[in-house]
């Protein structure tokens, strides 16, 4: 079993254990299984991972056709045709990325072998996540970021502040008058 694999696991059993099921699936999104469809004429198929997925993300796509040499998939969703090339279990592998005005909706997949040999064809699903801000950027030099989200000041700030006006005017009072005796 593959480190990653295992990790993936370890990491899925504890948040089973520790999170109460609805928390779980309140807080994380859902993850996409990868969908599997079938072109009945040759029995062949394409593998989109994920198979819904957000305007302007990135899928991954295998097929099994064409003898592991090359191929070409297309559709209304890609930004540019996927390319296919050799993938180390034998099949074909390639990215796509979605047009990021891809409206919401399911689209079709069209592979097509260079050499005319088959193909195969499968669905993507497009889904709209905008994100609105919330509140602003929390920038700033350093700390003051968390500073500016306090209320301000409080009682403690405000008599330390005006005790140090008070004993600023008592010296500068205290020197005025050394001051004056001088002349």
């Amino acid at each position: 079993m593959r480190s990653s694999h295992l990790t993936l696991c370890a990491g899925a059993a504890l948040a089973a254990v520790l999170v109460p099921a609805p928390a779980a699936l309140a807080a994380v999104p859902a993850v996409p299984a990868p969908v599997t469809v079938t072109n009945n004429e040759e029995n062949r198929n394409v593998t989109v991972t994920p198979s819904t997925i957000a305007a302007g993300g990135e899928v991954d796509l295998r097929v099994h056709i064409c003898n592991g040499k090359k191929a070409v998939g297309t559709s209304e969703a890609f930004s540019s045709p996927a390319y296919f090339n050799p993938a180390a279990d034998g099949g074909l592998f390639a990215e796509a990325r979605i047009r990021s005005d891809a409206q919401g909706r399911d689209y079709g997949i069209h592979v097509k072998c260079e050499d005319g040999d088959g193909s195969a064809s499968g669905n993507v699903t497009v889904v709209h996540h905008r994100t609105e801000p919330t509140a602003p950027v929390r920038a700033g030099g350093g700390g003051t970021a968390l500073a500016a989200e306090s209320d301000g000041p409080g009682t403690s700030h405000t008599l330390i502040g005006l005790g140090l006006a008070a004993a600023a005017a008592i010296a500068i009072a205290g020197r005025s008058a050394r001051r004056r005796k001088r002349l």
